[in-house]
């Protein structure tokens, strides 16, 4: 396995970077397009012995990587070549059963939809751990005396407890806020070519097979596509620079803290130039990654505006920016956590 760059040490996460390899993205395509043929056998489109074999077939497909590659830049994404390189090394017999009545976005969007559930299952995770640890905190130093800040400047006495409850208050609200979103966001997609499914004569056969698929790949049911309607991936996005803009806040409070001898840390980062300085290093990352991730928004948003029935362009916008909110979550998850565990003192000096 590669090394881990600099920078993805600093801001990113290295298990999350690896989901959006080729490989990865490779595997959860052939996932997809593997439930997809059992879909229609469960639905009864083709027969189900048949469909057996094909995603059988599916998942010992290797495509040609150099083909795919040159495809990518004319087609703008994977799945087509992909889908003629697996039909062309198909025995005729098993065709009928492979990529059916699936557009390319089908399949990349549930594949997607895959690589969010089983992330949104460690950020649950991560955020309660986030709690546990400031609840530790809390009951270790919570009595210590603080000063109270308003706009930056000494406003009344408080306690460290006072401000750690306000560093928590958003996290509980921030798992119940994930748990309501889950059923909006973690849907299968399957529309075909232009959002009817089978067309308007197949119709019933279309909505059998995108619930089979749901239940094959244990997705939420669509009850119909959202090619273009992309209101539920926006809401995530909102959701996640929510996640890091509460650990931002922290932050931003210890590196203030810091500045004015309020906190005690383990572990500060060192300068070149004067060594005698402990820099916040983990607190100012927050602080950078809740603003990257406030940018990164905007993009989501504008990615809203899918014209008509599919879009191309903003479609890629959701590649760019998605993945890098996911990265900056997780990271900024896992880095206040460790941060509050190294408090070694908190309060007046």
């Amino acid at each position: 396995m590669p090394e881990t760059d600099l920078m993805t040490l600093l801001t990113g996460d290295a298990a999350i970077a690896a989901l959006f390899t080729d490989a990865a993205w490779l595997a959860r395509i052939a996932e997809v397009e593997a439930a997809l043929s059992l879909a229609a056998g469960d639905a009864g489109v083709v027969d189900a012995a048949l469909a057996r074999q094909a995603a059988a077939f599916v998942e010992g497909f290797q495509p040609d990587m150099d083909t795919l590659r040159r495809a990518m830049v004319q087609d703008g994404l994977p799945v087509p070549d992909y889908v003629r390189q697996l039909k062309a090394a198909a025995d005729r017999v098993l065709r009928p059963a492979l990529h059916v009545g699936a557009t390319s976005q089908d399949i990349l969007d549930t594949a997607t939809v895959l690589v969010l559930r089983g992330l949104n299952d460690r950020f649950v995770g991560e955020i309660t751990a986030l709690i546990a640890a400031l609840d530790d905190l809390a009951t270790r130093q919570g009595q210590q005396p603080l000063m109270g800040r308003t706009r930056m400047q000494a406003a009344l006495p408080i306690t460290a407890g006072d401000r750690l409850a306000a560093w928590r208050a958003p996290l509980p609200r921030h798992l119940e806020r994930l748990a309501q979103l889950r059923p909006r966001l973690e849907l299968v997609q399957y529309g075909g070519p232009v959002g009817l499914r089978g067309g308007p004569e197949k119709r019933a056969e279309g909505d059998a097979i995108a619930d089979a698929l749901a239940d094959r790949l244990g997705l939420h049911r669509a009850p119909s596509q959202w090619h273009s309607a992309r209101d539920g991936i926006a809401e995530y996005a909102g959701w996640l620079s929510l996640v890091t803009g509460a650990t931002g806040k922290i932050g931003q409070d210890i590196a203030l803290m810091a500045q004015m001898g309020e906190i005690g840390l383990s572990g500060g980062g060192t300068s070149s130039a004067m060594p005698h300085k402990q820099n916040p290093v983990g607190a100012e990352t927050l602080m950078t990654l809740a603003r990257d991730n406030a940018g990164q928004l905007s993009l989501m948003h504008q990615a809203l505006l899918h014209e008509q029935e599919r879009s191309g362009a903003a479609w890629v916008l959701e590649w760019l920016a998605l993945p890098r909110m996911l990265q900056a979550t997780a990271r900024s998850l896992s880095l206040c956590t460790d941060l509050i565990t190294r408090v070694q003192r908190i309060g007046a000096a």
